[in-house]
């Protein structure tokens, strides 16, 4: 059985991966007695260095739960964990895009603008993209299909029922938008996106969303084991009742095979 001074080395051996020698990302936690080895025992001890899930794929569910629930100068310090790790800073970025769908456009705008700061600090240029000017039509269409691939049957259950006369005032901009304009953007792969979907709804306590992307995630070919360790990825940065949370209305669609 793996012991609390284990779990701590284990922990200080992954804070090191991620953050390297910077300072900023302990400063604050060696200010407090203990508090750098609580952190280390539980944040990067127990939570990063759990199996099931790659190490990717954690970074992408902590960012999107970060920019989410706007902790920015833990963001900041992530988005150079990540960068450090080698995901790529348009995929970071695409990240910080998609989260807006959940959290409000306002949110992605001031996490982009939170890690433009840690970009230009290590030279980084992200590359202009061609402007995007599919029709509504295509958009439409792309959207509708797509919701279909991750959705299934339930795609046209509760406010996205295509005969509710409330929610179709807003819906198709969903669709249009969401659906048939961010998922197809260039520099995520769709299973990140997904998992971006889980971490989000999850750090935002949507737990019916969570629920609703967690199986669309199955849907795309991940595991069972990926979708609940993203779940818990988002525990150490949005709370661990959300995460709990989240797991239960998961429990409902992820049963054991």
């Amino acid at each position: 059985m793996t012991t609390r001074p284990e779990l701590r080395q284990r922990g200080a051996a992954m804070r090191a991966r991620l953050f390297g020698t910077d300072a900023s990302a302990s400063a604050n936690s060696d200010a407090v007695p203990n508090f750098r080895d609580f952190i280390n025992e539980t944040e990067f001890g127990i939570v990063w260095c759990r199996p099931g899930l790659a190490l990717e794929d954690r970074m992408v569910c902590t960012l999107a739960a970060l920019a989410s629930v706007q902790r920015l100068p833990a963001l900041r310090r992530y988005v150079g964990a990540a960068l450090n790790i080698g995901v790529d800073a348009l995929a970071i970025q695409e990240i910080i895009i998609q989260i807006g769908i959940y959290a409000g456009f306002a949110a992605s705008e001031e996490a982009l603008d939170a890690i433009a700061s840690v970009f230009a600090q290590r030279g980084i240029t992200v590359p202009a993209q061609a402007p995007r000017d599919d029709s509504l039509e295509t958009l439409t269409a792309q959207g509708t299909e797509l919701m279909h691939a991750l959705h299934r049957d339930g795609g046209n259950k509760g406010y996205a029922s295509p005969g509710n006369t409330v929610t179709g005032a807003l819906y198709p901009v969903a669709i249009q938008y969401g659906y048939g304009e961010i998922w197809f953007r260039p520099g995520l792969q769709q299973r990140q996106r997904v998992l971006c979907s889980v971490a989000s709804f999850t750090a935002l306590r949507l737990e019916a969303q969570a629920k609703k992307f967690g199986q669309a995630a199955v849907n795309l070919g991940l595991t069972r084991t990926e979708v609940i360790e993203a779940v818990i990825q988002t525990a150490p940065f949005s709370g661990f009742a959300p995460a709990l949370n989240a797991l239960a209305a998961l429990s409902e669609v992820l049963k054991p095979v």
